[in-house]
């Protein structure tokens, strides 16, 4: 594996900027320091480039396998080191569900030939495999944790049944991961407006999907995770409502609840459907602006944790009308940090707190090892960002295997110059060298 000495970048870190070179060595990065003299090494010249630690993105769906016609582990995790995004934690629900330990572990031998990603994968409940997903109590240090659809999903994976989120709340000794709306809530709104025998269209998603039913199964999921100590991360948060839910009072670390916001729902409103239809039809929904506001502020003091993706591609014949058919999940893993400088320029965030929000808040709050920040010893998962050269979405160079975006057209003011992975410079000015693979993420617990 070749070396590097990458000179004069500008390190965003633990909170702060600084000038200064940082040498990689077998995969890891081995000096950070100014003026370095190192032998051995191909010298990458930074100046006026920022480097920051890879994006970890909590919440990816890659579709493999079963549903290939549309995504898969290759093109999913292509995008993603060419957007940034070193490393990802991919859901359960594809085909069939990774709810044996056999199944998930298939996933992860799929990766290890095809990821150009560092990965991980949930383990996926039912309502009748919950001893099942305790097995994983045993292998908390290379699994990123346990995940459950408190709301309508593929397949058998809709978690309903009590006496089965009881136990697992109760027996789980590793990280649960919830996506919280309630059911019956969204059966009613959907009866409701379905009443009048008016074609449903893309704005009657939020009303369908609505604040109640997020904070509803929001509020049951914190109440189990309370009575039990569980450690609950809840995904997706959407809504103004439940961000009382959460606090900034503790320190990361102490946290027991956590939070996850995505890109989608701090860059669209309610509003953007009359332009983009059901492209941006995705669950938990797109809601009124004033959600949007809320998230911001929530995610600047803290009490959101995590900035991820959701990133669930479809062909675009998939997200056509009638709503029934309409699927729901949009890409975006290829412009998560892109997305984010938009808004970094606009003034709206520093690029330490992106840092902090898409990779040492996520290395943490999963307890990742040796990942997430700008360490010596730690692996060399690394971006280098030009933030002068502006860079726009196009037909041409979207990179995941459905081919579209909803940011198309759309011109971000950063370009991603360099992605490195275990050291390895897997991406450079367009160019990929698929040379090496990613890594199987362990965990410190």
């Amino acid at each position: 594996m070749q070396n590097y000495l990458i000179r004069n970048a500008r390190i965003v870190n633990e909170g702060a900027i600084t000038e200064g070179d940082v040498c990689i060595k077998n995969g890891r990065i081995e000096l950070i320091g100014s003026g370095l003299q190192v032998t051995g090494c191909r010298e990458i010249n930074a100046e006026g480039k920022y480097l920051l630690p890879g994006v970890i993105d909590d919440q990816v769906h890659f579709r493999e396998p079963g549903l290939t016609h549309k995504a898969n582990i290759y093109t999913e995790a292509k995008a993603a080191v060419a957007g940034g995004t070193t490393s990802f934690m991919e859901m359960p629900n594809t085909i069939p569900n990774a709810l044996t330990q056999e199944l998930l572990e298939e996933k992860y031998s799929i990766a290890a030939r095809t990821s150009l990603a560092n990965y991980s994968f949930f383990m996926g409940t039912s309502n009748d495999n919950a001893d099942e997903v305790l097995k994983t109590n045993a292998r908390r240090k290379d699994i990123c944790g346990i995940k459950i659809f408190m709301g309508a999903s593929t397949g058998n994976m809709l978690v309903d049944n009590f006496l089965t989120l009881d136990k697992i709340f109760r027996e789980a000794e590793v990280l649960i991961a919830t996506h919280c709306e309630d059911e019956r809530i969204i059966k009613r709104n959907y009866e409701i407006l379905t009443a009048g025998h008016r074609p449903l269209e893309p704005k009657d998603h939020p009303i369908i999907r609505d604040a109640e039913a997020c904070f509803e199964s929001s509020f049951t999921a914190i109440q189990l995770a309370k009575k039990y100590s569980t450690r609950l991360h809840i995904l997706h948060i959407s809504t103004a409502r439940e961000l009382q839910l959460f606090t900034n009072m503790l320190p990361l670390e102490e946290k027991r609840i956590t939070s996850e916001v995505c890109v989608h729902h701090l860059h669209f409103t309610a509003d953007d459907y009359e332009r983009l239809g059901y492209k941006i039809k995705c669950n938990p929904a797109i809601k009124a602006p004033e959600n949007k506001a809320a998230l911001w502020e929530a995610l600047l003091d803290d009490r959101l944790d995590i900035i991820a993706t959701d990133h669930a591609p479809h062909l675009l014949e998939e997200k056509q009308p009638p709503y029934e058919k309409a699927h729901a999940g949009l890409p975006l893993v290829q412009h998560s940090l892109l997305l984010m400088l938009h808004y970094h320029k606009l003034g709206r965030i520093s690029l330490e707190k992106i840092v902090e929000k898409m990779s040492h808040a996520v290395a943490r709050c999963f307890q990742i090892e040796n990942r997430g920040y700008i360490r010596e010893g730690y692996f060399a998962d690394l971006v280098l960002v030009d933030l002068n050269s502006p860079s726009t979405v196009s037909k041409e160079n979207i990179l995941y295997k459905c081919g579209w975006s909803p940011l198309e057209g759309f011109t971000f003011p950063a370009t991603i110059t360099n992605t490195f992975v275990n050291g390895h410079l897997v991406y450079e000015n367009g160019r990929f060298d698929e040379s090496y693979k990613g890594s199987r993420l362990s965990f410190s617990r």
